[in-house]
Protein backbone atom coordinates (compact mmCIF):
# COMPACT_ATOMS: atom_id res chain seq x y z
CA UNK A 1 0.00 0.00 0.00
CA UNK A 2 1.40 3.16 -1.23
CA UNK A 3 1.77 6.60 1.04
CA UNK A 4 -0.93 8.95 0.75
CA UNK A 5 -0.92 12.48 1.82
CA UNK A 6 -4.07 14.10 3.27
CA UNK A 7 -4.54 17.35 3.72
CA UNK A 8 -6.78 17.60 6.80
CA UNK A 9 -8.54 21.19 8.06
CA UNK A 10 -8.31 24.51 5.53
CA UNK A 11 -9.61 23.75 2.02
CA UNK A 12 -7.72 24.12 -0.88
CA UNK A 13 -9.24 27.47 -2.43
CA UNK A 14 -8.87 29.40 1.19
CA UNK A 15 -4.74 28.14 0.99
CA UNK A 16 -4.62 28.89 -2.60
CA UNK A 17 -6.37 32.20 -2.34
CA UNK A 18 -4.66 33.32 0.61
CA UNK A 19 -0.90 32.27 -0.99
CA UNK A 20 -2.27 34.43 -4.42
CA UNK A 21 -3.06 37.31 -1.82
CA UNK A 22 0.58 37.37 0.00
CA UNK A 23 2.63 37.43 -3.14
CA UNK A 24 0.83 40.13 -4.34
CA UNK A 25 1.26 41.73 -0.94
CA UNK A 26 5.13 40.84 -1.74
CA UNK A 27 5.53 42.86 -4.81
CA UNK A 28 4.89 46.08 -2.41
CA UNK A 29 8.23 47.60 -4.08
CA UNK A 30 6.55 47.20 -7.45
CA UNK A 31 3.25 48.84 -6.20
CA UNK A 32 5.51 51.48 -4.96
CA UNK A 33 7.04 52.24 -8.08
CA UNK A 34 3.54 52.34 -9.98
CA UNK A 35 2.13 54.98 -7.23
CA UNK A 36 5.08 56.81 -7.76
CA UNK A 37 4.90 56.73 -11.56
CA UNK A 38 1.56 57.48 -11.65
CA UNK A 39 1.72 60.74 -9.14
CA UNK A 40 4.86 61.70 -11.85
CA UNK A 41 2.09 61.44 -14.50
CA UNK A 42 -0.90 63.38 -12.64
CA UNK A 43 1.36 65.85 -12.02
CA UNK A 44 2.38 66.46 -15.37
CA UNK A 45 -0.70 67.03 -16.50
CA UNK A 46 -1.93 69.39 -13.52
CA UNK A 47 0.61 71.65 -13.99
CA UNK A 48 0.55 71.37 -17.64
CA UNK A 49 -2.89 72.16 -17.59
CA UNK A 50 -2.35 75.38 -14.69
CA UNK A 51 0.45 76.86 -17.18
CA UNK A 52 -2.12 77.43 -19.53
CA UNK A 53 -5.08 77.87 -17.36
CA UNK A 54 -2.71 81.60 -16.19
CA UNK A 55 -1.81 81.86 -19.67
CA UNK A 56 -5.83 82.20 -20.36
CA UNK A 57 -6.27 84.08 -17.18
CA UNK A 58 -3.74 86.57 -18.27
CA UNK A 59 -5.03 86.92 -21.53
CA UNK A 60 -8.18 87.72 -20.20
CA UNK A 61 -6.92 90.25 -17.76
CA UNK A 62 -5.57 92.28 -20.68
CA UNK A 63 -8.76 91.85 -22.61
CA UNK A 64 -7.71 89.78 -25.57
CA UNK A 65 -11.08 87.24 -25.07
CA UNK A 66 -14.19 88.56 -25.59
CA UNK A 67 -16.34 91.08 -23.52
CA UNK A 68 -17.63 88.40 -21.26
CA UNK A 69 -14.04 87.34 -19.72
CA UNK A 70 -12.88 90.75 -19.78
CA UNK A 71 -15.75 92.20 -17.52
CA UNK A 72 -15.47 88.59 -15.45
CA UNK A 73 -11.71 89.60 -14.86
CA UNK A 74 -12.37 92.83 -13.83
CA UNK A 75 -14.50 92.14 -11.44
CA UNK A 76 -13.36 93.57 -8.20
CA UNK A 77 -11.97 92.12 -4.92
CA UNK A 78 -15.29 92.89 -2.85
CA UNK A 79 -16.43 91.65 0.74
CA UNK A 80 -15.68 88.13 0.68
CA UNK A 81 -13.38 87.82 -1.99
CA UNK A 82 -15.75 87.75 -4.97
CA UNK A 83 -13.36 87.85 -7.93
CA UNK A 84 -12.99 85.11 -10.24
CA UNK A 85 -9.70 86.08 -11.83
CA UNK A 86 -6.86 85.29 -9.29
CA UNK A 87 -4.27 87.41 -11.18
CA UNK A 88 -4.82 90.44 -9.85
CA UNK A 89 -1.79 92.48 -10.82
CA UNK A 90 -2.73 94.51 -13.56
CA UNK A 91 0.71 97.23 -13.10
CA UNK A 92 3.68 95.18 -14.73
CA UNK A 93 4.61 93.83 -18.22
CA UNK A 94 1.84 91.20 -19.27
CA UNK A 95 4.87 88.86 -20.50
CA UNK A 96 6.18 89.24 -16.55
CA UNK A 97 3.06 88.37 -14.81
CA UNK A 98 2.75 84.89 -15.35
CA UNK A 99 6.70 84.65 -13.45
CA UNK A 100 5.21 87.00 -10.47
CA UNK A 101 2.12 84.95 -9.66
CA UNK A 102 3.94 82.16 -10.05
CA UNK A 103 6.83 83.15 -7.37
CA UNK A 104 3.33 85.03 -5.34
CA UNK A 105 0.82 82.99 -5.06
CA UNK A 106 0.41 79.99 -2.19
CA UNK A 107 -0.61 77.84 -5.41
CA UNK A 108 2.49 78.86 -7.47
CA UNK A 109 4.89 78.67 -4.68
CA UNK A 110 4.16 75.57 -3.11
CA UNK A 111 3.76 74.21 -6.81
CA UNK A 112 7.01 74.83 -7.52
CA UNK A 113 8.36 73.64 -4.16
CA UNK A 114 6.73 70.37 -4.63
CA UNK A 115 7.45 69.77 -8.14
CA UNK A 116 11.33 70.34 -7.50
CA UNK A 117 10.69 67.70 -4.41
CA UNK A 118 9.43 64.95 -6.93
CA UNK A 119 11.73 65.51 -9.30
CA UNK A 120 14.42 64.82 -6.72
CA UNK A 121 13.02 61.94 -5.32
CA UNK A 122 12.29 60.18 -8.45
CA UNK A 123 15.51 60.74 -10.54
CA UNK A 124 17.74 60.19 -7.08
CA UNK A 125 15.73 56.67 -7.70
CA UNK A 126 17.04 55.54 -10.71
CA UNK A 127 18.89 52.10 -10.06
CA UNK A 128 22.30 53.62 -11.14
CA UNK A 129 22.11 56.22 -8.01
CA UNK A 130 20.32 53.75 -6.00
CA UNK A 131 22.81 51.09 -6.19
CA UNK A 132 25.93 53.73 -6.62
CA UNK A 133 25.25 56.35 -4.09
CA UNK A 134 23.07 55.04 -1.42
CA UNK A 135 23.09 58.09 0.64
CA UNK A 136 21.93 60.59 -2.10
CA UNK A 137 19.06 58.04 -2.73
CA UNK A 138 18.07 58.17 1.03
CA UNK A 139 18.12 61.39 2.04
CA UNK A 140 16.97 62.99 -1.23
CA UNK A 141 13.71 60.42 -0.79
CA UNK A 142 12.76 62.13 2.77
CA UNK A 143 11.73 65.60 0.98
CA UNK A 144 8.29 63.21 0.91
CA UNK A 145 8.07 65.13 4.08
CA UNK A 146 8.06 68.77 1.84
CA UNK A 147 6.10 67.28 -0.50
CA UNK A 148 2.84 66.59 1.33
CA UNK A 149 3.21 69.29 3.12
CA UNK A 150 3.40 71.45 0.30
CA UNK A 151 0.77 69.42 -1.03
CA UNK A 152 -1.48 70.49 2.42
CA UNK A 153 -1.23 74.02 1.44
CA UNK A 154 -1.27 73.96 -1.93
CA UNK A 155 -4.90 74.54 -1.99
CA UNK A 156 -5.40 77.21 0.29
CA UNK A 157 -4.74 80.12 -2.15
CA UNK A 158 -8.40 78.83 -3.94
CA UNK A 159 -7.34 79.63 -7.54
CA UNK A 160 -9.71 77.46 -9.10
CA UNK A 161 -12.88 79.39 -8.14
CA UNK A 162 -17.16 78.98 -8.59
CA UNK A 163 -19.63 81.54 -8.38
CA UNK A 164 -21.26 81.25 -5.05
CA UNK A 165 -24.44 83.18 -5.92
CA UNK A 166 -26.03 80.96 -9.10
CA UNK A 167 -29.27 81.29 -7.10
CA UNK A 168 -29.48 85.14 -7.64
CA UNK A 169 -27.99 85.22 -11.29
CA UNK A 170 -29.81 84.43 -14.15
CA UNK A 171 -27.16 83.02 -16.54
CA UNK A 172 -29.10 83.37 -19.85
CA UNK A 173 -30.30 86.63 -19.19
CA UNK A 174 -27.44 88.22 -17.90
CA UNK A 175 -24.28 86.64 -20.06
CA UNK A 176 -25.22 89.23 -22.89
CA UNK A 177 -26.03 92.60 -20.35
CA UNK A 178 -22.25 92.86 -18.71
CA UNK A 179 -23.24 96.20 -18.39
CA UNK A 180 -26.23 95.82 -16.36
CA UNK A 181 -24.96 93.97 -13.75
CA UNK A 182 -25.55 95.36 -10.23
CA UNK A 183 -28.15 97.51 -11.83
CA UNK A 184 -31.24 95.37 -12.38
CA UNK A 185 -32.41 92.54 -9.62
CA UNK A 186 -32.18 89.78 -12.28
CA UNK A 187 -28.66 90.49 -12.72
CA UNK A 188 -26.42 91.14 -9.55
CA UNK A 189 -22.96 91.29 -9.56
CA UNK A 190 -21.55 87.84 -9.55
CA UNK A 191 -19.63 86.59 -6.82
CA UNK A 192 -17.27 83.99 -6.32
CA UNK A 193 -15.50 82.11 -4.17
CA UNK A 194 -12.45 79.49 -3.97
CA UNK A 195 -13.20 75.87 -3.45
CA UNK A 196 -11.83 74.37 0.07
CA UNK A 197 -8.55 73.02 0.72
CA UNK A 198 -9.28 69.10 0.53
CA UNK A 199 -6.25 67.52 0.36
CA UNK A 200 -5.39 66.83 3.96
CA UNK A 201 -8.74 64.86 4.16
CA UNK A 202 -6.38 62.46 2.18
CA UNK A 203 -2.71 62.62 3.11
CA UNK A 204 -4.31 62.76 6.95
CA UNK A 205 -4.28 58.79 7.02
CA UNK A 206 -1.34 57.61 5.71
CA UNK A 207 0.60 60.33 7.45
CA UNK A 208 -0.53 59.29 10.94
CA UNK A 209 0.06 55.59 10.16
CA UNK A 210 3.82 56.73 9.06
CA UNK A 211 4.04 58.48 12.26
CA UNK A 212 3.20 55.41 14.03
CA UNK A 213 5.37 53.71 12.38
CA UNK A 214 8.40 55.73 12.61
CA UNK A 215 7.32 56.09 16.51
CA UNK A 216 7.37 51.96 16.79
CA UNK A 217 10.80 52.04 15.15
CA UNK A 218 12.31 54.91 17.74
CA UNK A 219 11.06 52.32 20.57
CA UNK A 220 12.94 49.67 18.85
CA UNK A 221 15.79 51.64 18.08
CA UNK A 222 16.21 52.45 22.21
CA UNK A 223 16.12 48.61 23.16
CA UNK A 224 18.82 47.30 23.99
CA UNK A 225 21.45 45.22 21.55
CA UNK A 226 23.92 42.62 22.35
CA UNK A 227 26.51 41.06 20.05
CA UNK A 228 27.06 37.60 20.69
CA UNK A 229 29.56 37.30 17.88
CA UNK A 230 31.63 38.77 14.96
CA UNK A 231 32.90 37.30 12.65
CA UNK A 232 34.83 37.93 9.38
CA UNK A 233 34.14 35.71 6.69
CA UNK A 234 35.94 35.13 3.55
CA UNK A 235 35.09 37.16 0.22
CA UNK A 236 34.81 40.28 3.01
CA UNK A 237 31.47 39.20 4.30
CA UNK A 238 31.01 40.36 8.51
CA UNK A 239 29.06 37.94 10.17
CA UNK A 240 26.93 39.50 13.24
CA UNK A 241 25.06 36.97 16.06
CA UNK A 242 22.92 39.37 17.65
CA UNK A 243 20.80 39.23 20.93
CA UNK A 244 17.62 41.25 21.68
CA UNK A 245 15.39 40.80 24.75
CA UNK A 246 12.06 39.60 23.17
CA UNK A 247 13.19 39.11 19.36
CA UNK A 248 11.18 36.23 17.58
CA UNK A 249 11.59 35.65 14.35
CA UNK A 250 10.63 32.90 11.35
CA UNK A 251 12.62 31.32 8.53
CA UNK A 252 13.76 34.01 5.92
CA UNK A 253 12.87 37.05 7.61
CA UNK A 254 14.54 40.43 7.40
CA UNK A 255 15.40 43.52 10.16
CA UNK A 256 16.70 46.94 9.01
CA UNK A 257 20.12 47.93 10.93
CA UNK A 258 21.08 51.36 11.96
CA UNK A 259 24.72 51.89 13.27
CA UNK A 260 24.44 55.95 14.48
CA UNK A 261 28.28 55.57 14.37
CA UNK A 262 28.12 55.69 10.49
CA UNK A 263 24.88 57.65 10.37
CA UNK A 264 22.17 58.39 12.75
CA UNK A 265 19.15 58.02 9.99
CA UNK A 266 20.57 55.51 7.20
CA UNK A 267 18.28 52.13 7.85
CA UNK A 268 19.46 48.98 5.63
CA UNK A 269 17.90 46.05 5.26
CA UNK A 270 19.57 42.63 5.78
CA UNK A 271 17.89 38.62 5.86
CA UNK A 272 18.63 37.01 8.69
CA UNK A 273 20.18 33.72 8.33
CA UNK A 274 19.50 32.40 11.98
CA UNK A 275 16.45 29.75 12.19
CA UNK A 276 13.80 30.18 14.82
CA UNK A 277 14.86 27.56 16.87
CA UNK A 278 18.55 29.13 17.93
CA UNK A 279 18.59 31.87 21.11
CA UNK A 280 20.35 34.31 18.45
CA UNK A 281 19.56 36.11 15.17
CA UNK A 282 22.84 36.81 12.92
CA UNK A 283 23.05 38.42 9.36
CA UNK A 284 25.41 37.79 6.78
CA UNK A 285 26.82 41.36 5.43
CA UNK A 286 28.48 41.88 2.15
CA UNK A 287 31.32 45.11 1.09
CA UNK A 288 28.06 46.74 -1.25
CA UNK A 289 28.75 50.66 -0.75
CA UNK A 290 30.24 52.96 1.70
CA UNK A 291 27.96 52.36 4.71
CA UNK A 292 28.62 48.61 4.64
CA UNK A 293 32.24 49.17 3.85
CA UNK A 294 32.13 51.17 7.20
CA UNK A 295 31.03 48.92 9.35
CA UNK A 296 32.87 46.12 8.21
CA UNK A 297 36.13 48.53 8.81
CA UNK A 298 34.41 49.43 12.17
CA UNK A 299 34.36 45.60 12.94
CA UNK A 300 38.19 44.97 11.73
CA UNK A 301 39.63 47.49 14.52
CA UNK A 302 37.76 45.63 17.40
CA UNK A 303 39.45 43.95 19.79
CA UNK A 304 38.84 40.42 20.15
CA UNK A 305 35.68 39.41 22.21
CA UNK A 306 34.74 43.10 22.83
CA UNK A 307 31.36 44.53 21.95
CA UNK A 308 30.65 46.03 18.66
CA UNK A 309 29.13 49.89 18.24
CA UNK A 310 25.61 50.57 19.11
CA UNK A 311 23.31 48.97 16.60
CA UNK A 312 19.44 49.55 16.29
CA UNK A 313 17.58 47.14 14.86
CA UNK A 314 14.24 47.41 13.49
CA UNK A 315 11.99 44.10 12.56
CA UNK A 316 11.68 41.38 11.67
CA UNK A 317 9.77 41.58 8.51
CA UNK A 318 8.35 39.07 6.51
CA UNK A 319 9.39 38.04 2.81
CA UNK A 320 7.91 36.04 0.63
CA UNK A 321 10.35 32.78 1.83
CA UNK A 322 8.23 32.73 4.85
CA UNK A 323 5.64 30.74 2.74
CA UNK A 324 8.26 27.95 2.22
CA UNK A 325 6.92 25.57 4.38
CA UNK A 326 4.06 25.99 3.28
CA UNK A 327 4.45 24.06 0.15
CA UNK A 328 5.12 19.92 -0.10
CA UNK A 329 8.25 20.51 -2.92
CA UNK A 330 10.18 23.82 -2.89
CA UNK A 331 13.26 25.06 -4.87
CA UNK A 332 15.62 27.72 -3.67
CA UNK A 333 17.67 29.76 -5.96
CA UNK A 334 20.42 31.99 -4.77
CA UNK A 335 23.07 34.37 -6.11
CA UNK A 336 26.23 34.88 -4.69
CA UNK A 337 25.27 36.40 -1.00
CA UNK A 338 21.43 36.01 -1.69
CA UNK A 339 22.01 33.09 -0.26
CA UNK A 340 21.22 34.21 3.04
CA UNK A 341 17.39 33.95 3.57
CA UNK A 342 18.22 30.19 2.70
CA UNK A 343 20.57 29.59 5.08
CA UNK A 344 17.95 30.48 7.81
CA UNK A 345 15.52 28.13 5.90
CA UNK A 346 18.37 25.20 5.64
CA UNK A 347 19.00 25.68 9.16
CA UNK A 348 15.48 25.38 10.81
CA UNK A 349 14.92 21.96 8.95
CA UNK A 350 18.37 20.77 10.38
CA UNK A 351 16.51 21.67 14.14
CA UNK A 352 13.02 20.58 12.74
CA UNK A 353 14.53 17.19 11.67
CA UNK A 354 16.58 16.62 14.75
CA UNK A 355 13.54 17.60 17.08
CA UNK A 356 11.30 15.40 15.04
CA UNK A 357 8.91 17.66 14.52
CA UNK A 358 5.67 16.38 13.41
CA UNK A 359 4.33 19.94 11.68
CA UNK A 360 7.03 19.85 8.78
CA UNK A 361 5.06 19.05 5.85
CA UNK A 362 7.66 19.23 3.26
CA UNK A 363 8.78 16.42 1.69
CA UNK A 364 11.18 17.79 -0.80
CA UNK A 365 13.65 21.19 -1.47
CA UNK A 366 15.63 21.42 -4.50
CA UNK A 367 18.50 24.01 -3.46
CA UNK A 368 20.98 25.94 -6.02
CA UNK A 369 23.77 28.22 -5.22
CA UNK A 370 24.97 29.96 -8.00
CA UNK A 371 28.81 32.16 -7.25
CA UNK A 372 31.32 33.34 -9.14
CA UNK A 373 34.00 32.90 -6.93
CA UNK A 374 34.89 29.77 -4.74
CA UNK A 375 35.77 31.64 -1.59
CA UNK A 376 31.90 32.61 -1.53
CA UNK A 377 31.08 29.10 -0.94
CA UNK A 378 33.17 28.47 2.27
CA UNK A 379 31.05 29.92 5.08
CA UNK A 380 27.95 28.10 3.82
CA UNK A 381 29.63 24.86 3.22
CA UNK A 382 29.51 23.87 7.47
CA UNK A 383 26.06 24.10 7.04
CA UNK A 384 25.64 21.86 4.15
CA UNK A 385 27.83 19.35 5.38
CA UNK A 386 26.05 19.07 8.49
CA UNK A 387 22.68 18.71 6.62
CA UNK A 388 24.68 15.71 4.71
CA UNK A 389 25.07 14.08 7.95
CA UNK A 390 21.97 14.55 9.28
CA UNK A 391 19.83 13.51 6.18
CA UNK A 392 22.14 10.55 6.23
CA UNK A 393 21.66 9.61 9.51
CA UNK A 394 18.43 9.31 8.98
CA UNK A 395 18.21 7.66 5.60
CA UNK A 396 16.45 10.97 3.85
CA UNK A 397 18.83 11.25 1.11
CA UNK A 398 16.17 12.13 -1.38
CA UNK A 399 15.17 14.97 0.89
CA UNK A 400 17.62 17.56 0.26
CA UNK A 401 18.87 17.85 -3.32
CA UNK A 402 21.71 20.35 -3.85
CA UNK A 403 23.43 21.91 -6.46
CA UNK A 404 26.43 24.90 -6.36
CA UNK A 405 27.26 26.40 -9.42
CA UNK A 406 30.93 28.22 -10.04
CA UNK A 407 30.76 31.06 -12.46
CA UNK A 408 33.68 32.17 -12.47
CA UNK A 409 37.23 30.54 -12.56
CA UNK A 410 40.20 30.45 -13.80
CA UNK A 411 42.75 28.17 -15.38
CA UNK A 412 44.58 26.64 -12.20
CA UNK A 413 41.63 26.09 -10.66
CA UNK A 414 40.44 24.22 -12.98
CA UNK A 415 43.90 22.18 -13.63
CA UNK A 416 43.56 21.68 -9.76
CA UNK A 417 39.64 20.33 -10.14
CA UNK A 418 41.22 18.15 -12.65
CA UNK A 419 43.82 16.87 -10.17
CA UNK A 420 41.45 15.90 -7.36
CA UNK A 421 38.60 15.01 -9.40
CA UNK A 422 38.21 11.43 -8.35
CA UNK A 423 37.96 12.27 -4.29
CA UNK A 424 34.75 11.35 -2.68
CA UNK A 425 34.34 15.01 -1.76
CA UNK A 426 34.71 18.28 -3.68
CA UNK A 427 37.71 20.03 -4.17
CA UNK A 428 36.23 23.64 -3.41
CA UNK A 429 33.63 22.84 -0.42
CA UNK A 430 34.57 19.96 1.00
CA UNK A 431 30.76 18.19 0.06
CA UNK A 432 29.79 14.98 -1.15
CA UNK A 433 27.86 16.94 -4.10
CA UNK A 434 30.53 18.02 -6.71
CA UNK A 435 30.70 21.99 -7.39
CA UNK A 436 29.12 22.46 -10.83
CA UNK A 437 31.15 24.67 -13.55
CA UNK A 438 28.85 27.24 -15.48
CA UNK A 439 25.22 28.35 -15.21
CA UNK A 440 22.43 25.86 -14.62
CA UNK A 441 20.69 24.98 -17.65
CA UNK A 442 16.85 25.85 -16.08
CA UNK A 443 15.19 24.17 -18.37
CA UNK A 444 16.33 20.53 -17.37
CA UNK A 445 16.44 21.34 -13.78
CA UNK A 446 12.43 22.20 -14.10
CA UNK A 447 11.90 19.63 -16.22
CA UNK A 448 13.38 16.96 -13.62
CA UNK A 449 11.40 18.66 -10.87
CA UNK A 450 8.17 17.87 -13.03
CA UNK A 451 9.06 14.60 -13.25
CA UNK A 452 9.86 13.88 -10.08
CA UNK A 453 7.38 15.52 -8.38
CA UNK A 454 3.82 14.89 -10.17
CA UNK A 455 0.60 16.08 -9.00
CA UNK A 456 2.66 18.51 -6.77
CA UNK A 457 2.30 22.31 -6.21
CA UNK A 458 6.24 23.85 -6.04
CA UNK A 459 6.81 26.59 -4.61
CA UNK A 460 10.46 28.29 -6.31
CA UNK A 461 11.77 30.65 -4.41
CA UNK A 462 14.42 33.64 -5.53
CA UNK A 463 16.76 35.93 -3.76
CA UNK A 464 19.14 37.27 -6.79
CA UNK A 465 19.29 39.49 -9.78
CA UNK A 466 16.49 40.81 -11.74
CA UNK A 467 17.33 39.38 -15.04
CA UNK A 468 17.88 35.91 -13.19
CA UNK A 469 13.87 36.62 -11.85
CA UNK A 470 12.80 37.12 -15.53
CA UNK A 471 13.77 34.02 -16.59
CA UNK A 472 12.61 31.80 -13.76
CA UNK A 473 9.45 33.63 -13.51
CA UNK A 474 8.63 32.49 -17.32
CA UNK A 475 10.53 28.85 -16.30
CA UNK A 476 7.59 28.49 -13.93
CA UNK A 477 5.16 29.40 -16.13
CA UNK A 478 6.26 27.65 -18.85
CA UNK A 479 6.45 23.95 -16.78
CA UNK A 480 2.91 24.67 -14.86
CA UNK A 481 0.13 22.54 -16.65
CA UNK A 482 -2.92 23.95 -16.94
CA UNK A 483 -4.74 20.48 -15.49
CA UNK A 484 -4.27 21.45 -11.85
CA UNK A 485 -4.80 17.88 -10.98
CA UNK A 486 -0.63 17.95 -11.90
CA UNK A 487 2.44 19.90 -11.20
CA UNK A 488 2.48 23.74 -10.49
CA UNK A 489 4.84 26.10 -10.19
CA UNK A 490 4.64 29.10 -8.33
CA UNK A 491 7.32 31.96 -8.50
CA UNK A 492 8.48 34.01 -5.38
CA UNK A 493 11.10 36.69 -5.02
CA UNK A 494 12.73 38.83 -2.66
CA UNK A 495 11.98 42.24 -3.08
CA UNK A 496 14.71 45.41 -1.50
Amino acid sequence: MGNKIVNYGVPSFIICCSRTMRRQMDRNLTFHKLVAYMIALMTAIHMVAHLLNVEWYNNSRQGVYDELSTTLSDLADMENTTYLNPIRTTNLNPQQIPLYFAFTSIAGLTGIIITLALILMITSSMEVIRRSYFEVFWYTHHLFVIFFAGLVIHGIGGIVRRQSNMEEHNFTLCKDQADDWGKIPECPNPEFEGGPAATWMWVLGPMIIYAAERLLRLIRYVQNVQYRKIVMRPSKVLELQLVKKGFKMEVGQYIFLNCPAISQLEWHPFTMTSAPEEDFFSVHIRSAGDWTDKLIEIMQKLPEGAQGPKMGVDGPFGTASEDVFDYEVSMLVGAGIGVTPFASILKSIWYRFKDNDPKLRTRKIYFYWLCRETHAFEWFADLLQLLEKEMEQRGLWDFLTYKLFLTGWDQSHADHVMVHFDEDTDVVTGLKQKTHYGRPSWDKEFEQVRRDNPASVVGMFLCGPAALANVLEKKCGKYSDVDPRRTKFYFNKENF
